[in-house]
């Protein structure tokens, strides 16, 4: 076992249990906006260090260009799908008010509408 297996391995469990932290987070959670926290930030991180200890291990293979394209394409959507996910939430009303510390929505609906008069 060299240092390379090592590093492999710490990065796949640390990224194992950062994606066991999101789902306890998706279950766990009280509203929409929190469970989407928990299913965003710790997942893709957790992601992608298991797709960097997959390219150390796989490293001069040809699948790691496909580990690569797989960790940039979750961070270009996986922001873009949770701030889907937290307006449609927010436009539904299926949000907590009181654990909401600045509602940045109602001001921008507000800026909207004042516009459109």
């Amino acid at each position: 076992m060299n240092v390379l297996d090592i590093i492999t391995a710490v990065l796949v469990l640390s990224g194992s249990t950062l994606a066991l932290t999101a789902a306890i987070g998706v279950v766990r959670f009280p509203d929409t906006l929190s469970r989407m926290h928990a299913a965003t930030k710790p997942q893709v991180l957790g992601l992608l260090l298991v797709l960097a200890g997959a390219a150390i291990r796989l490293r001069g293979h040809a699948d790691v260009g496909m580990v690569i394209l797989t960790g940039l394409f979750t961070l270009i959507t996986a922001p873009v799908v949770a701030n889907r996910v937290g307006q449609l939430a927010y436009r539904e009303q299926t949000i907590r008010d009181d654990l909401l510390t600045r509602d940045e929505m109602a001001e921008f609906g507000q800026t909207e509408d004042d516009g459109q008069n």
